[in-house]
């Protein structure tokens, strides 16, 4: 796959982690719980970003349906992203039982809150992504075009992806490093965390030589990005029964 093509590096699923929300009983079938279309819309744009970078895909299908694979899925990762926002803009602030109201909001200004910052710099991952993405669409780009269009807002995208999913682990493990596979929440934000940091390496393996108009290292552009969606298809996948346990626990009052 060549520059002007390549999938993007971080358009990841759920760096966030599951966010308290009100849950139907269903694991897997959900429509009307937001968490639900959370790890659904993940999962659908990690299974584009596999598909897309499968070994063999883009010769089966051309350079074109390739990059269109590579840009609904991003678009599936921004409404998810964007869900998973809004989740953590509405998270209760209060405890159950006391009896206040809480406002319903849109948007929100609490840099004191972790999960608010993973998810709002998670959002921002994905939208440029879907600039990346889109531009690659465009054929016959020069290695300058490739490496401002396509390159630079991957790159920027994979930032904010290794950010948010830094920040996710260390708010479920409450450090900057913990060993808890036991915790289906430490699974998910692991799982996040590997996929951006592989996706980090396709970014840096993608950047296009002027000399040869070609990415840096081919091969490791395709695993990075293959290796970094498939953690991420099953963190989003992950995401489904965690939010099923989550409501079945018992609330505090």
């Amino acid at each position: 796959m060549d520059g002007g093509a390549r999938a993007t590096s971080g358009e990841a699923a759920g760096a966030v982690g599951a966010v308290a929300s009100p849950r139907s009983s269903s694991t897997w079938w959900a429509p009307a719980a937001v968490g639900w279309w959370i790890g659904v819309l993940f999962a659908a744009g990690s299974l584009c970003f596999v598909l897309g970078a499968a070994p063999g895909y883009v010769d089966a299908v051309g350079v074109a349906t390739d990059g269109v694979t590579f840009f609904v899925g991003s678009l599936f990762f921004t409404v998810a992203a964007f869900l998973q926002y809004l989740e953590v803009v509405h998270a209760p602030r209060l405890p159950r039982g006391i009896g206040t109201t809480e406002r319903r909001r849109s948007f929100s200004w609490e840099p004191q809150r972790v999960e608010w910052w993973a998810a709002l710099v998670q959002l921002a991952g994905t939208l440029l992504f879907n600039v990346s993405t889109f531009d690659a669409m465009r054929g016959q780009l020069s290695a300058t075009q490739a490496n401002r269009l396509v390159w630079t807002p991957d790159a920027l995208g994979s930032i904010c992806f290794l950010v948010a999913s830094g920040l996710a682990w260390a708010d479920v493990g409450q450090a900057w490093w913990s060993w808890q596979p036991r915790n289906p929440s430490w699974r998910i934000t692991a799982l996040n965390l590997g996929g951006s940091m592989a996706f980090g390496v396709s970014a840096v393996a993608s950047h296009v030589v002027p000399a040869s108009d070609q990415p840096r290292n081919v091969a490791l552009m395709n695993l990075g990005t293959f290796v970094g969606a498939l953690c991420f298809l099953i963190g989003a996948l992950l995401l489904l029964p965690e939010r099923t346990r989550d409501a079945a626990q018992p609330q505090s009052t």
